[in-house]
C-alpha cells in the first residue's frame, strides 16, 4: 500500500513509519516540525519508498498519486508542547483532521486516527473500557488537547456513518520508549533524565496516582493491526500493567542505579487520578496485546537516553 502519515517526525509516528516500511509498504510523511524532530527520520535519508512533505496540515494541501491508507498521528502530546501550543493543538484535531479525511475521500483510503486516553479526562471507571464517556474538564488547561481529540474522534465518526468512509480509531494509552525527547515533560523522560543526571525525581501530588506504561514496539503492533481491521469504533491501546507514580519511580531508580531522592510538587490541575486500559475489545478484535515487559523497555529506552545525552549518565 502506499500509505500518508501525518505526524510523521514525532516519536510514535516515526517507530510507525518504520513498522509500515518493514511490512512492505511506501509512505509519504507529512510534519510541519512544531513538535516532531528531524533527527527521528535520519534513519530514512536514502530509503526509496519513504517521502516526507514538510506542511502543516491546518493549511491547504494536495497529495499526488495513489493513496490506500491515511494515518492521521499529527498532535502536540505532551503536556509540556499541548500547553505551550493550545490553539495549534486544537487546530491541528479539528481542521487538521478534516483536512486529512478529505483526503482520505479524495483518495477512496482508508483512514485511522490516533486518539487518546485523555478522552476520558479524570475517569470515574476504571480500568477505562471504551464505552465510557470519559469525565474531562471542557474548559481547563488540558482541554485544549482533549477536546481537540474528542473532536476528531466525532468528526472520523461523522465521516465514517454520512460517507461510508473505512475508519479506525486509536485511544493510545501511556506509550514510552526511544525517540522521547529528553524535554517531553511526561514521566518517563522526566524521571528517567532526572535519574540519569542524579537530580531530583520529580513527583507531583502524593504519587500515589496511577499510570500504564506501553513500549513503543507494542503499540506500533496495535496501531498496524487496528488500521488493516474492520473495527469502527474506538479500540485501547495500552498495557494493562498499572502501577502508582512512586512505585514508577522507584523502578527508574534501580534501573539506572541512581540514588536520586524523591521532590514532591503540587498536582496539575485536572491531572488523571487513575489511568489503566481494559484492552478486551484489542484483543478479541485485533488479536493483541503488550508483549515487552516493563523492565526490558525501560533498559531499552536507558539505553536511548545514554546514548542521546552521555554527559547526564551516572
Amino acid at each position: 500500500m502506499r500509505i500518508v502519515v501525518s505526524g510523521a517526525a514525532g516519536f510514535i509516528g516515526s517507530h510507525f513509519c518504520d513498522r509500515l516500511l518493514a511490512e512492505g509498504h511506501t509512505v509519504v510523511g507529512l510534519d510541519n516540525f512544531l513538535t516532531g524532530a528531524a533527527r527521528n527520520l535520519a534513519h530514512l535519508a536514502e530509503e526509496s519508498r519513504f517521502g516526507l512533505m514538510r506542511l502543516d496540515i491546518t493549511e491547504p494541501f494536495t497529495v499526488d498519486g495513489q493513496v490506500d491508507a491515511v494515518v492521521n498521528m499529527a498532535s502536540p502530546a505532551s503536556p509540556k508542547d499541548y500547553l505551550e501550543h493550545p490553539v495549534e493543538t486544537l487546530a491541528v484535531g479539528s481542521v487538521g483532521t478534516r483536512r486529512m479525511l478529505d483526503l482520505a475521500m479524495q483518495k477512496q483510503a482508508r483512514f485511522l486516527l490516533t486518539s487518546t486516553s485523555e478522552c476520558y479526562g479524570d475517569p470515574q471507571v476504571h480500568p477505562q473500557v471504551e464505552s465510557y464517556w470519559g469525565h474531562v474538564n471542557p474548559v481547563g488547561p488540558r482541554s485544549c488537547y482533549d477536546e481537540s481529540k474528542r473532536f476528531a474522534e466525532a468528526l472520523t465518526m461523522a465521516y465514517h456513518r454520512k460517507h461510508g468512509l473505512a475508519t479506525n480509531i486509536a485511544r493510545i494509552f501511556n506509550t514510552y520508549g526511544p525517540r522521547m525527547k529528553l524535554d517531553d515533560g511526561r514521566v518517563v523522560p522526566a524521571f528517567l533524565s532526572q535519574a540519569l543526571a542524579g537530580r531530583p525525581i520529580t513527583v507531583f501530588g502524593s504519587g500515589s496516582q496511577t499510570r500504564s506504561f506501553c513500549y513503543v514496539s507494542d503499540l506500533v503492533d496495535g496501531l498496524y493491526r487496528l488500521m488493516l481491521s474492520a473495527e469502527r469504533g474506538p479500540v485501547n491501546l495500552g498495557n494493562p500493567r498499572e502501577m502508582t507514580i512512586l512505585e514508577f519511580a522507584e523502578h527508574i531508580r534501580r534501573l539506572t542505579g541512581s540514588h536520586s531522592p524523591t521532590e514532591f510538587r503540587p498536582l496539575p490541575e485536572d491531572d488523571p487520578r487513575q489511568r489503566c486500559p481494559d484492552i478486551a475489545k484489542a484483543r478479541a478484535t485485533l488479536g493483541w496485546e503488550p508483549k515487552v515487559t516493563l523492565e526490558h523497555g525501560l533498559r531499552l529506552t536507558v539505553e536511548h537516553f545514554r546514548a542521546a545525552a552521555p554527559a547526564a549518565a551516572v
